[in-house]
């Protein structure tokens, strides 16, 4: 006989109060599309304001990249010593 009877339903885990999955998209899309935009824009522009363009687009997702490192090691982890 198991320990468990089936009418007896399991609890199950707790939920956490976190966002939806749904709304954790938008920024790595965001970040996606201006990575691709700067890449392009350095292809296919090699003066001028494509220059300045491609350098700004590429430079954003790598300093947002670096400000979420840096925000994650300095955050302690869950089991108690820093990450």
């Amino acid at each position: 006989m198991n320990a468990v009877s089936p009418e007896t339903p399991m609890p199950s885990a707790p939920v956490s109060a976190s966002r939806p999955s749904v709304a954790v998209w938008p920024w790595p899309i965001a970040l996606g599309l201006l990575t691709i935009f700067g890449l392009l824009s350095a292809l296919l522009g090699q003066r001028g304001v494509w220059l300045a363009l491609s350098w700004a687009a590429l430079s954003i997702p790598l300093i947002v990249t670096v400000i979420c490192l840096i925000r994650a090691w300095r955050r302690p982890s869950s089991k108690g010593g820093l990450s």
